[in-house]
């Protein structure tokens, strides 16, 4: 392990070999695996986080996941969050190292436990993964998860038609939907917009529509 300075942060980082973040990603994908055949995710992963690692993911224009510290993010994050996701997996696609900036980014699909009238998964579209700023001893001090979301919800609208939704996961759905309050771990990135603003940004979309301007 050596000490670098950051050319744009000039507070002291270190870096680590590329030998131990490969080490450190390849026991989280074996992790990983063992987690979906168990359905059990707190003990597999909870492990590679540091005490005080911030977990976070995007939940649209205003609303973000957040879990801060180890304990918060067996809790919430690999916890609460992934109940109602047995027996789904997230096969790896590809992964890539960068050891100056001790960090990861790696790519992952989402694919539920049955499949289509015609054999085919259900998967979530587009692209998904997460960026992993890496700690020391094995462990990350940052995750940040990316996916689309809209996407997540168009496989949940076929999932529920079909009637493969888990009822977790309906239970979920219907009190973000119902309630004024968010799921554990989200919050607003900003205050939420007025009633005026919601008619505004209607007006101005509904304009663009049918005036194209």
């Amino acid at each position: 392990m050596t000490t670098t300075v950051d050319a744009i942060n000039p507070k002291p980082t270190k870096t680590y070999s590329r030998a131990e973040l490969q080490q450190t990603m390849d026991g989280w994908l074996e992790a990983n695996r063992r987690a979906e055949a168990a359905g059990d995710w707190i003990t597999y992963l909870g492990p590679f986080y540091t005490d005080d690692a911030v977990y976070r993911w995007n939940v649209g224009p205003n609303e973000e996941f957040v879990a801060r510290g180890r304990k918060e993010i067996e809790e919430v994050a690999i916890g609460y969050q992934m109940k109602g996701f047995d027996g789904w997996s997230y096969p790896y696609e590809k992964v890539l190292i960068d050891e100056k900036l001790c960090e990861i980014v790696a790519f992952w699909r989402q694919v539920a436990p049955v499949k289509r009238a015609d054999g085919s998964d259900y998967e979530v579209a587009g692209a998904g993964g997460s960026w992993f700023k890496y700690g020391g001893d094995g462990k990350w001090s940052e995750q940040r998860d990316f996916f689309d979301l809209g996407n997540v919800i168009a496989l949940f609208g076929e999932l529920a038609a079909d009637g493969h939704l888990s009822p977790v996961i309906k239970q979920k759905i219907q009190q973000k939907i119902s309630s004024k309050t968010l799921l554990p771990g989200h919050r607003h990135l900003r205050p939420p917009p007025s009633l005026a603003d919601k008619v505004r940004h209607g007006a101005a979309l509904a304009k663009l529509f049918l005036l194209g301007k």
